[in-house]
């Protein structure tokens, strides 16, 4: 019968995939490149298999270090997320929260069912709703943390992570090829005109508005299907879908910065406990877009 693999030894693991170089690996494990070199070994030997090519700039995973990955991020956040669970005191009360239809599908529901389960005791409404909408609602006490993008930089907040907006085309149907460009656009928005319009408008792109809805996922489907390119945020294209870019012949759209406000009105310890919940589910993404 195999010995279990230890958490340790699959934390250090994924920061050494992460990183692609033991030594990076080991300064931000506070060990010695020794030590964690010891504890690849070791796992490489309890898996039977080397996880990782060695080369002259660093390490890169092998097949079976591609097919262990998964596996080490379930086991790996489960301990962090058990550990957390037993140092936190319970949370109780309600709590009143916005989000973006862009992540209402993706990042947050995961994350908010999650404090819902840590802390049964609490009262979690979720609303959905666009940025000017979300500022509406927590001038007016209506709910209080909101997730809000900040196209044009100027937004107080905490900042979660940078995702631009980009145009984006179908790989198949390859719309933007055509002029004028059909586009897909939100209905009756200040931000399609003053940013997604104006950035065609800027470069000279000719184009028409082909699609018109309120929600992203309506301009996901429109691209999806081929009717219209439309501007949606880098971290929300669908499959089967691209960013157009400057060597298509288009400009992204804007930098936003997606940030977390609070509302002034209100403050607790629920409240604070979810937006903790809320920095850590876009951790990732802060990643990758902040790097």
């Amino acid at each position: 019968m195999s010995p279990p693999l230890e958490s340790d030894l699959l934390r250090t693991f994924l920061i050494v995939a992460e990183s692609g170089n033991v030594t990076h690996a080991a300064i931000q494990l506070g060990r010695t490149q020794s030590a964690v070199s010891m504890q690849v070994k070791r796992l490489e030997e309890l898996a039977d298999a080397p996880l990782f090519e060695r080369g002259p700039r660093g390490v890169r995973l092998t097949g079976e270090g591609e097919r262990l990955l998964p596996f080490a991020r379930r086991i790996v956040g489960l301990v962090d997320e058990t550990t957390a669970a037993m140092r936190v005191a319970p949370l109780d009360g309600p709590v009143r929260v916005g989000i973006p239809p862009e992540y209402s599908e993706t990042i947050l529901p995961a994350a908010l069912a999650a404090f819902s389960e840590r802390h049964p005791a609490t009262e979690v409404t979720v609303f959905c709703g666009y940025s000017a909408q979300q500022a509406a609602a927590l001038t007016n006490d209506e709910i209080d943390l909101a997730v809000v993008f900040d196209s044009a930089n100027n937004a107080s907040g905490e900042v979660l992570a940078i995702d631009p907006t980009v145009w984006v085309t179908s790989e198949l149907h390859d719309r933007h090829t055509l002029r004028p460009v059909p586009i897909g656009v939100y209905w009756n928005s200040d931000w399609c005109r003053e940013f997604a319009i104006r950035s065609l408008e800027q470069h000279a792109i000719p184009y028409r508005i082909a699609f018109t809805c309120d929600t992203a996922g309506g301009l996901r489907s429109a691209v999806a299907a081929g009717l219209a390119i439309a501007p949606l945020a880098r971290s929300h294209i669908p499959p089967g879908c691209r960013a157009l870019t400057a060597t298509d012949g288009f400009p992204p759209v804007d930098s936003s910065r997606v940030v977390l406000k609070r509302s002034r009105h209100r403050s607790s310890a629920t409240i604070e406990g979810l937006a903790a919940m809320i920095r850590e589910a876009f951790y990732p993404l802060s990643r990758i877009q902040l790097a």
